[in-house]
């Protein structure tokens, strides 16, 4: 068959595959590759977005000692960076919303095998009670969760709550230049500094395959207060 022909058969055979869902494989430094099912029609939650893959391969470096460390990832879709924290002795508890559970079990199910902590799904809504979840998690790990306005402050509100003085939080966004994307991004750090510190992680400090100009880690730490003396 012409070169052509087998161009226009590559998008094809893609969109055939997005619609049964997909795997997606992440190769791990060491070990099998995770194996990530993916659901087309499922919208945001549902695909290994690119940032997931730079925080997961991040969490690789040995940055952050997660080894019998307390994991909670928020807004987790896939699974994919909390799976991995499981594979590098984690105690994770990957959650988001109730429509994404299933596809969550199923990812966990295909990699516990790999898992040398431990990983469970739970349901987490951001803005609601976070009881179940204390006491603070060690980490809170966040790929791509400032993308709707409406839910910038449901999401602060969650990152107060869960968080104790010495929880690291690891937020890995794609930076994204078109519509409202700048503007929700500006107001999203501007609110979250009115609590915590942020510090970007350098780029030469990422995984140096997975890593992109565009796409950003930052450490996050709740700001300390200072008593009355």
């Amino acid at each position: 068959s012409s070169p052509q022909a087998e161009e226009e058969a590559g998008p094809r055979r893609l969109r055939a595959a997005a619609m049964a869902g997909f795997v997606r494989e992440l190769e791990r430094r060491h070990g099998p590759a995770l194996r990530l099912e993916q659901r087309a029609a499922g919208g945001v939650g549902s695909v290994v977005w690119d940032a997931a893959l730079v925080l997961a391969k991040f969490l690789e470096t040995g940055a952050c000692p997660l080894a019998r460390r307390h994991v909670l990832e928020l807004g987790a879709g896939t699974g994919a960076v909390g799976i991995m924290a499981a594979t590098l002795g984690a105690n994770v508890t990957v959650t988001d919303l109730e429509e994404l559970q299933e596809l969550l079990m199923v990812n966990i199910e295909n990699n516990k095998h790999l898992v040398t902590g431990s990983v469970r799904a739970k349901v987490l809504k951001w803005g609601e009670d976070v009881t179940e979840f204390q006491p603070p998690p060690d980490y809170i790990l966040m790929a791509d969760c400032i993308y709707y306005e409406e839910s910038l402050e449901p999401l602060l509100k969650t990152l107060k709550d869960l968080t104790g003085p010495d929880t690291c939080v690891l937020c890995c966004y794609e930076q994204r230049t078109v519509g409202k994307n700048p503007e929700i991004e500006r107001k999203y750090f501007e609110l979250l500094q009115m609590d915590f510190e942020l510090e970007k992680i350098p780029l030469d400090k990422h995984d140096e395959e997975y890593r992109s100009e565009d796409i950003h880690i930052m450490n996050i730490h709740r700001k300390q207060t200072v008593g009355p003396w």
